[in-house]
């Protein structure tokens, strides 16, 4: 049997393991997986581990690009919205060198980040101005804090305090925003004239609060937009993903255009869900308004950075071609593929996994359109039962990594979020890998 100090003194040398993994952070990585396997050695290390493949895993970048075939559209723990190649050409120009991000080129002189969205955003949705934050909590936490704050009251639906993922709930948000939270109606039900007594009694501001992840169904009654701006108080209609474009699938979802007109004060909305950008919060509506969230001390603490907003302008650019946003915008050409399309690369799929045409149902997912069923044909590959999750983990071990869907005892591989001829080819070629080496 092979003693402690036999396999502390059969370490490899950590100049001889970088010069094998290669890579300018070799040496420090081969370190500090030296060091490491030397820890276990003292605590009682037996086995015999490849250093190399430690040392390789260390120097892979992170994080990783993956293909997404798991028929879920806005996947949040896939980065949600994949960007629009226009907003990726966007987002490399600006990584590259300088830019014009608070520079007025005319006058020479400092200008706003938000110049480059806010002109974008107001063209589209008919605001007066517009302000960009780093996620849609946060235009949500802003928009109470600036129009609200300390000493005021804002009045919510009992049926609107709702937790979005993370657990970011909306009496927390009111919280932190430093007012007072004024709960009417009930979980099902809420009329105008619950609205009326709470202003009647001195709230200040009313939130609204889009249903985004789920639905109340049955017995229910609330309170448009549109009635509640002619209560005369400020109105912050929080919409949570946000929609631009026009199509009937989005019919359950409220449109920021309709609310702007409706005359709320400030709209906020997601860039990186229905709108199809990176993460970003945006803020829409009118000048007083959005100029109070501005001003606000957590504007600063909360703006978004060069690279989003270079995303984010080039986004928005597509949204003045209506046509051209729903092929261009993968979110988009996702939620309104032809089916035709969907089943030739399914038979794609299928001739070269020897896999199975099944109909499946795929979903948007990031807390959009819960209702929406999606359906159209996927391909279960593999063995049934005991061999799936294996399947389903080499898939993961490939380059790029493969994410599929496991139901009813199969690995399905939903073509709909195979967006372009690029996502499906590296989906071909992992699945024909991870078979094989089945």
């Amino acid at each position: 049997m092979t003693t402690q100090n036999e396999l502390l003194r059969a370490l490899p040398a950590v100049d001889r393991l970088a010069a094998e993994a290669g890579g300018p952070e070799a040496i420090a990585a081969a370190r500090a997986v030296v060091e490491e396997r030397r820890a276990e050695i003292l605590a009682g290390a037996t086995d015999d581990p490849n250093l190399l493949d430690r040392v390789r895993a260390r120097l892979a970048p992170s994080p990783r690009r993956v293909v997404n075939a798991t028929g879920v559209i806005i996947h949040t723990n896939l980065g949600r919205a994949p960007l629009a190649e226009q907003a990726a050409e966007a987002v490399a120009r600006a990584a590259r060198g300088y830019l014009d991000l608070e520079l007025d080129l005319a006058s020479g002189r400092r200008g706003g980040r938000d110049a480059h969205a806010a002109r974008l955003i107001a063209e589209l949705t008919g605001a007066q101005d517009a302000l960009v934050v780093n996620n849609g909590a946060a235009a949500t936490l802003l928009a109470a804090a600036a129009l609200a704050g300390p000493g005021k009251a804002i009045v919510v639906s009992r049926g609107q305090l709702v937790e979005i993922g993370g657990g970011f709930r909306v009496p927390e948000v009111v919280a932190q925003a430093g007012a007072r939270l004024v709960e009417v109606g009930t979980t099902n039900r809420t009329n105008i004239t619950d609205y009326e007594r709470a202003l009647a009694d001195g709230a200040d501001v009313i939130l609204r609060v889009h249903q985004s992840n789920f639905r109340t169904v049955g017995f229910t009654a609330d309170v448009g937009i549109e009635q509640l701006t002619a209560l005369g108080a400020p109105v912050i209609d929080d919409l949570g993903s946000g929609v631009l474009a026009e199509d009937p699938i989005f019919a359950d979802e409220p449109s920021v255009r309709a609310s702007i007109a409706a005359g709320a004060a400030l709209v906020a909305f997601s860039g990186d869900k229905l709108l199809g950008g990176p993460q970003a919060g945006i803020l829409a509506g009118t000048k007083a308004a959005v100029a109070q969230a501005r001003a606000h001390p957590l504007a600063r603490a909360l703006r978004v950075g060069r690279l989003p907003m270079a995303a984010l302008t080039a986004t928005l650019r597509l949204y003045r071609d209506p046509a051209h946003a729903r092929q261009a915008i993968p979110v988009l050409a996702m939620l309104d593929v032809p089916e035709h399309v969907l089943q030739q690369r399914a038979q794609r799929i299928a001739q070269a996994t020897g896999g199975e045409i099944v109909t499946a149902t795929s979903k948007v997912g990031g807390g959009a359109l819960p209702l929406l069923e999606l359906r159209g044909p996927a391909v279960a590959v593999g063995p049934l039962g005991a061999g799936v999750d294996a399947l389903a983990a080499r898939l993961r071990a490939q380059d790029p990594p493969l994410l599929v869907r496991v139901h009813e005892g199969r690995v399905l591989v939903d073509p709909r979020t195979l967006y372009d001829d690029a996502e499906l080819g590296a989906a071909l070629a992992a699945l024909r890998a991870a078979l094989a080496a089945a």
